[in-house]
């Protein structure tokens, strides 16, 4: 439902040696660097991408992104790609939000918030 948070795990415990990137339908909007020097989310990372204005949340141990106060119109595809020494890998998140008024369900059923998640290593 509009207005619940929700979070895209990355699954993983990022360490130093790892740059982490999230892109919303291709556009990046948060970023780790390796050393952490650069740590961003939306605006800060590109000038263009508003959209998400203050409701991004970035979890520095993980890499996990929190989407807060979500509305239908932030239903898309978003990307993790994680890069570490040698390897790439990446996860594809397909976040449907729904909005079921009156169904009478909790508003964590009610959000309907389905995210498929695909793994693609390279190395």
């Amino acid at each position: 439902m509009e207005g619940d948070s929700v979070t895209l795990n990355s699954g993983v415990q990022t360490n130093q040696q790892d740059r982490v990137r999230w892109y919303f339908n291709d556009t990046r909007i948060a970023q780790i660097n390796r050393d952490q020097s650069k740590i961003c989310t939306d605006v800060q990372c590109n000038e263009d991408t508003e959209r998400f204005r203050d409701r991004l949340k970035l979890d520095h141990q993980t890499g996990s992104l929190t989407i807060m106060n979500i509305t239908n119109t932030d239903s898309g595809v978003y990307k993790l790609k994680i890069s570490s020494g040698s390897s790439d890998s990446e996860k594809t998140f397909n976040v449907t939000v729904h909005d079921v008024p009156g169904s009478g369900l909790s508003s964590g059923a009610v959000a309907g918030i389905v995210v498929g998640v695909l793994l693609v290593f390279a190395g």
